[in-house]
């Protein structure tokens, strides 16, 4: 078919990649070049620099407005694809492709509808994940569900390792339904169970509260990485914990004190420590916690 293809992270490449061989892109939707790293150099997209290689069209803009339905409409194509855009897809654009647009989206719907699905099924402590491609409409990820598939979450698995693997296994999903869609062999269904929402996380999601269990602590930790990044403060001042794990074998500390034992530093939470293994210290570079915690000078210390 002829598709138009919507997308800018990299874990929407995979799902470019996957199509381009078997399908017309016509063209390219992807947000504008945007700063990277210190010197705010502007960057294409992991999707454009994506594009390009694949010598595709690209049009790039932060938002689908008049404009962009304009070109989208003289494309005239069969199907919008999107993974992952970064912006809404209304009306008209929405009726603009002859058989509208559909949508990969990595939970299993309507369970994590919203921006971050991903960050809060591993904050939730859900025991799996999944990808879905269903048909855009105008409400929030609530259209009909053509193809869904499900994996199993690590025990340790962080929100940044599931994407990866999601936006592999979505991809073949993604090229099965476009497929399936073109020859008339699939149909899609509406969603049923219960609705939850994953907003886009902030900065005080990204707060590790040890007043709270060991298990939910680490839980969050690693829904929250690598973005935004679980952090604490100590003595006013932002400290990121970028690896931990669940000290079930050591005894237990009070809530939010920090210690050092034969060179392993320990968060007491309100069940069982938790071990920083990496941290970054404001202004610092990351570094083994054992190294941060010599260089403090110190015996002990309160984590808020």
């Amino acid at each position: 078919m002829k598709l138009v293809f919507a997308g800018t992270p990299q874990v929407a490449v995979p799902s470019l990649t996957a199509l381009a061989p078997a399908h017309e892109i016509a063209a390219v939707i992807t947000r504008v070049d945007a700063p990277q790293g210190r010197k705010r150099v502007l960057t294409p997209s992991p999707v454009a620099d994506a594009a390009e290689q694949l010598g595709l069209a690209v049009i790039k803009a932060n938002r689908l407005d008049d404009a962009v339905t304009a070109e989208v409409a003289a494309l005239e194509a069969d199907l919008g694809v999107i993974v992952a855009y970064g912006g809404l897809v209304k009306e008209p654009l929405l009726s603009t492709p002859r058989l509208g647009w559909i949508n990969l989206h990595f939970s299993l719907l309507p369970r994590w509808r919203g921006a971050a699905p991903v960050q809060w099924s591993v904050i939730a402590g859900d025991t799996e994940s999944g990808a879905a491609v269903f048909q855009l409409v105008p409400a929030l990820d609530a259209g009909d569900i053509w193809a869904m598939s499900s994996t199993p979450i690590g025990a340790n698995e962080t929100s940044g390792n599931l994407l990866e693997r999601l936006s592999h296994s979505g991809a073949r999903l993604l090229a099965d339904t476009v497929e399936g869609i073109g020859t008339g062999t699939l149909s899609a269904q509406p969603q049923s169970g219960e609705v939850t929402l994953a907003p886009k996380l902030g900065i005080e999601d990204a707060r590790l509260d040890f007043h709270e269990p060991v298990e939910v602590v680490y839980r969050r930790l690693r829904g929250v990485t690598p973005e935004p990044g679980g952090f604490t403060e100590i003595d006013g001042a932002r400290l990121k914990v970028l690896d931990a794990v669940p000290a079930r074998d050591r005894a237990r500390l009070e809530p939010g004190v920090l210690l050092a034992d034969a060179g392993r530093v320990y968060a007491g939470t309100a069940s069982a420590p938790l071990e920083l293994l990496r941290v970054q210290p404001a202004g610092k570079k990351a570094m083994p916690a054992a190294d941060w915690w010599r260089g403090t000078g110190v015996e002990r210390m309160t984590a808020r």
